[in-house]
């Protein structure tokens, strides 16, 4: 991430709803020099409220659904948090995201939409779902179809919908299609206060009336839902309504958390102004559903937070650089397109309402229109080498991808062999260099310390998450030789910041060291900061170990255990170019912030005999390497690994599959004697650079099994991969 201008402002999107969507892909093509974006969302992805109907009917899959935040805050250069905010101080200009420090902002900007949670009914939040948040909802109405659709019941499964407004309808007609379509005749009741469709126009809501009835929908009118119980919904009446699947659509309700901040509210949403500004706090923004335009109040509807984008990122824009403001002027009739269940579509303005599957077609090209604006984001065009650049430097510029973070940014084996070599020997009987191994040891009377050094180009661009994955990929070397970790020293190069963005970051990246060092027993006892023209961090780590484990111990016969997926620098090298997916990232990340000192612990008690972790040279670079230092003259090993056993992160091999490489790939290949190529997704993949990998442990063959078993009850990732054979070094691959 480097940064030709200093970072002076914070701008902080709370939530990724259709408006802030939109406003990451504006910003990307038109970024505020000198400001830095960030975005928080519970989830890596946003559904598209549009296209729900359509995705409970069956018409769309949750991919086409999802808006992918990662990727646009990738586009737009924003840091992305993955985390649910629950509170923001206007005055002290913080946003509360649990288990991270508090974020600063300059100017905030709220987009999360409503819920439709039912807190004060007896019975709601332990057998229905609410149908916003949609994320949880879309999670919710896949797991009840595949399990209907496997049960395959001799009685219709049951459905009853708590809010006979549009939303509930469109629900219901939905509802009813995709079951009705895997062979299963359901009963779907829609159950309201007051009137069905109390908020479209008599023909509409006679038209819409009529296919509810045709679908054999059933609906009770004018009566209430006051309890919901395993077996169904309980109503004012007195009647019950039987229901497997109960879903709560009644009304758009704020988030609670929303009311406490301290800004001037109605009803519990942020009032804004003409500008989107919040009437009371003028740096705080709101946007879509759980804001109210008091200045022309209007129903909670997709439309206005479509429209509202351009409006709030000039606002933005214009507030950091000191310019006039825009107004927004919302439309008092809009075009409602309304999913009948299969493909055919209603429309209501004007008083009037016609439907039919030409009207289908046209509310699924304006929803695939709005999906592939944020799913097709442009290539951003790179400035040539200037006229005066010496020859050979396109060619170069163009043969290599671009350079990596985390241990894809490393200088490649075949680069560093010539220099290390060239070391004069050690004359200290204290120290002991360990051939081939990241660490070394000190030898200080009756202990042996490990020590070890790491440091990361930035792969993130949140410094928090970056240092807690730094931190654990230095413990790794630690980790490795069966040490405990004892001492860390911090090593930080911040980019160009104004003085207080300094201080924001360097406390990000302190505390999420410390948050990754809690339960490992080492401290940061000093370090060191500078600026520079990008962030990296660096962790020198010692440890204590009884007995040490090296490379040099693996012997025929003995198991390969892997301890994590492959595939982090394909993948890191794929979001680079905002071709993987933001789920994919988001699982990456969540594994590479476990500690693996458990894992170490079981290794070592499995009678490990060689480890490595599994870092920039690939599985197979630290593989040689093991069995390099293990050889000796009269009795060399290789080793074999079975394709088949060995695991893969979430959409590594589809990276791989598109010819995506880290940028240490092929000085990872050059470095492995005999290197295989073959047109097998997994065999690249093999030599990728790994950034806080897996430990690679060589076992007795009769301990292998139990230690998998330990390793995987603690929740890692665990597989026996191979084996070391006897034979002059390398490395068979066997598919």
């Amino acid at each position: 991430m480097q940064l030709p201008f200093p970072l002076l402002k914070n701008v902080v999107l709370v939530g990724g709803g259709h408006t802030h969507a939109l406003v990451l892909r504006a910003w990307a093509m038109k970024p505020v020099i000198g400001a830095r974006l960030t975005v928080i969302n519970p989830h890596p992805t946003a559904p598209y409220t549009g296209m729900l109907p359509g995705f409970v009917a069956g018409h769309y899959t949750r991919s086409e659904l999802d808006i992918d935040i990662v990727k646009l805050a990738r586009f737009a250069d924003a840091r992305f948090i993955l985390g649910k905010a629950t509170a923001i101080d206007p005055e002290a200009r913080t946003i509360t995201v649990p288990g991270r420090p508090l974020i600063p902002y300059d100017i905030c900007s709220v987009d999360i939409g409503t819920t439709s949670k039912m807190p004060a009914m007896p019975g709601f939040a332990e057998h229905a779902t609410p149908a916003r948040p949609l994320d949880d909802f879309a999670d919710s109405w896949t797991r009840f179809v595949e399990t209907t659709i496997a049960q395959r019941p001799t009685t219709p499964p049951t459905i009853a919908i708590i809010g006979g407004g549009l939303g509930g309808s469109e629900l219901a007609m939905a509802m009813q299609h995709r079951l009705t379509s895997v062979g299963h005749q359901p009963v779907v009741s829609l159950i309201d206060s007051g009137t069905i469709l109390s908020e479209v126009g008599e023909k509409a809501r006679h038209g819409l009336g009529g296919v509810l009835h045709e679908k054999g929908v059933i609906c009770y009118e004018n009566v209430s839902a006051t309890d919901v119980t395993k077996s169904g919904v309980v109503l004012s009446s007195g009647v019950t309504v039987e229901a497997d699947f109960v879903v709560g659509v009644a009304g758009a309700r704020p988030y609670d958390w929303i009311e406490t901040i301290g800004v001037d509210t109605h009803d519990g949403f942020i009032t804004v102004d003409e500008t989107l500004r919040s009437v009371s706090h003028p740096t705080l923004f709101a946007a879509g559903d759980c804001a109210h335009m008091a200045f022309a109040p209007r129903p909670k509807a997709g439309v206005f937070a479509v429209r509202q984008a351009p409006v709030l990122t000039n606002n933005i824009t214009g507030l950091l650089r000191e310019k006039k403001l825009e107004k927004f002027d919302p439309q008092i009739d809009y075009l409602k397109l309304i999913s009948l269940g299969g493909k055919s579509a209603g429309a209501d303005k004007y008083k009037r309402f016609v439907s039919g599957p030409a009207l289908w077609r046209l509310k699924d090209k304006i929803d695939r229109d709005f999906m592939d604006k944020l799913n097709d984001l442009p290539e951003m065009a790179t400035d040539p080498p200037p006229k005066n650049s010496v020859h050979g430097l396109r060619a170069e510029l163009d043969q290599h991808p671009p350079l990596c973070g985390g241990c894809g940014a490393k200088v490649g084996l075949d680069v560093l062999a010539g220099p290390l070599g060239d070391l004069p020997a050690s004359t200290r009987t204290d120290v002991v260099r360990l051939p081939g191994d990241d660490a070394a040891l000190l030898q200080l009377g009756s202990i042996t310390q490990v020590i070890t050094t790491d440091q990361l180009r930035a792969f993130i661009t949140d410094p928090y998450r970056m240092a807690r994955i730094a931190t654990l990929h230095a413990l790794g070397d630690a980790w490795a030789m069966g040490a405990s970790p004892q001492a860390v020293l911090v090593t930080v190069t911040l980019p160009q910041l104004g003085r207080g963005l300094q201080e924001e970051w360097l406390g990000e990246i302190m505390a999420g060291t410390s948050k990754a060092l809690e339960g490992t027993g080492a401290e940061v006892v000093g370090g060191h900061t500078s600026m520079g023209a990008e962030l990296s961090i660096g962790y020198t780590v010692t440890g204590i170990a009884s007995s040490v484990v090296s490379l040099a111990g693996a012997a025929s016969g003995q198991k390969l255990v892997l301890t994590r997926p492959l595939g982090s620098g394909v993948l890191f090298a794929a979001e680079m170019q905002r071709k993987a997916r933001g789920q994919d990232i988001v699982q990456l990340l969540d594994v590479l912030e476990r500690p693996q000192g458990e894992v170490s612990t079981v290794l070592v008690d499995s009678g490990v005999t060689a480890m490595t972790d599994v870092t920039g040279f690939g599985l197979a670079g630290h593989l040689f390497g093991m069995v390099r230092e293990s050889s000796t003259a009269d009795r060399p090993v290789a080793a074999e690994i079975t394709l088949d056993t060995v695991p893969f992160f979430a959409g590594a091999l589809d990276a791989s599959r598109a010819g995506i490489q880290s940028h240490l790939y092929e000085s990872n290949v050059a470095s492995v004697p005999g290197a295989a190529t073959s047109h097998d997704p997994r065999v690249p993949l093999i030599y990728d650079p790994q950034t806080a990998g897996g430990m690679l442990a060589a076992i007795p063959a009769e301990a292998a099994d139990d230690a998998v078993r330990a390793i995987t009850e603690l929740g890692h990732t665990c597989a026996i991969i191979g084996s070391i054979t006897s034979g002059e070094p390398n490395i068979a691959l066997i598919s």
